[in-house]
């Protein structure tokens, strides 16, 4: 079988691996030189804990499972099983941790509740001060920047996989086929197509109007720390965030204690991964009505600081870049992601949301399995 992969991000490269895995040959087409959206733009989480029970749940967890296993195998991604620890300030956003401790799938994400010298046993790093903190043990990490380049040459060095970079397709023709703008036609037995946040030309010709939206984020990331920093951490907004945490602890804590200004502005959540070089990525915010504005603005990003800075209990080196991103994302957000086939022989695929990095690679196994490779 011949698979034509579109898009060369994480959710297009996972596809193509999942195809060459089970020994189809693969040509992968990208409209730039490399993928340079969300897939990089991200922090590179692994993130079980905060995902919705259920489907939602299943797909991380089983995602996780492959992301270790193709992480042994290409060791470029940077696979860390560091776990996440989300410190908890007081009464209200400690009730909210309970619940979730006390959720029926509380010990297929890893689960519990730790006192304050307990995470900073796990995560020496968090000198500030904090009640307690909810830990979760299913979460990990890979280095987003890096990851598509080391899954790609481990790909090529398969034989059976093809990288045709620069070329943006225009047109599905007939069955099983696809035109780029070099007037090149490009025929398989299946056609993915894994474009990300753009959904308009080639996509809507293709599928309509999908229930898609586009989201907005802006993050940042700092010089090396100077220190481990053993675990990803969060902060008690993301409980107002990801679903798994929806319980009435959480409606008692939104009643009780107003978010931060900047915060409910931006719809913000605190998430600190570090790098391999020791620096920290550290976001973000959400935007969701168009047009999306064209400049990043500081006060999220002083947010942030002062955050980090609590959780440290020291300053934050400096920061080294800022930036935004966009990634699509299912208008019903309980779905992981739309998979639509908008021709015969050919699926677009696309919309996980921020799932997209923790997710791709069960998602990928799904469209595989569906499609019978």
């Amino acid at each position: 079988m011949k698979v034509i992969v579109v898009g060369a991000g994480v959710v297009g490269t996972m596809h193509a691996w999942h195809a060459v895995e089970r020994g189809h040959e693969v040509v992968h087409i990208e409209r730039e030189a490399e993928a340079r959206g969300a897939s990089l733009r991200n922090f590179g989480q692994i993130w079980v804990s905060g995902r919705a029970g259920g489907e939602e749940l299943d797909t991380a967890l089983r995602a996780r499972e492959l992301w270790e296993g193709i992480g042994a195998r290409v060791p470029g991604l940077g696979f860390r099983a560091i776990g996440s620890l989300t410190p908890v300030r007081n009464e209200l956003e400690l009730a909210v941790a309970e619940a979730a401790v006390a959720r029926p799938d509380a010990a297929a994400r890893g689960y519990k509740l730790l006192t304050a010298d307990e995470a900073r046993a796990v995560n020496p790093a968090l000198r500030g001060a904090f009640e307690a903190a909810l830990w979760c043990e299913r979460d990990a990490a890979v280095e987003p920047r890096p990851a598509q380049l080391a899954l790609r040459e481990a790909l090529l060095a398969t034989g059976k996989y093809t990288f045709l970079p620069n070329r943006e397709v225009r047109d599905v023709v007939g069955e099983n086929s696809v035109r780029d703008d070099r007037g090149e036609t490009h025929t398989g037995d299946a056609v993915v197509l894994c474009t990300g946040a753009w959904l308009s030309g080639l996509v809507r010709e293709v599928a309509g109007e999908i229930p898609v939206r586009r989201v907005r984020l802006q993050m940042m990331q700092t010089e090396p720390l100077g220190e481990p920093l053993t675990t990803s951490v969060a902060d008690a907004d993301s409980f107002r965030y990801y679903p798994a945490y929806a319980s009435p602890a959480l409606d008692a804590l939104d009643a009780g204690q107003a978010q931060d200004p900047t915060a409910a502005a931006h719809k913000m959540q605190l998430l600190m991964v570090q790098r391999l070089d020791g620096g920290l990525t550290i976001g973000d915010t959400h935007e969701y009505e168009h047009p999306f504005a064209f400049d990043t603005l500081e006060d999220p990003y002083e947010h942030l600081t002062r955050v980090v800075e609590s959780f440290l209990g020291r300053p934050l080196p400096k920061i080294r870049r800022r930036w935004a991103g966009v990634y699509a994302q299912c208008v019903d957000t309980s779905r992981v992601v739309h998979r639509q086939r908008v021709r015969d022989g050919v699926w677009l695929v696309t919309g996980p949301g921020g799932r997209g990095m923790t997710c791709s690679p069960a998602i990928a196994e799904t469209t595989a399995n569906e499609l019978g490779w």
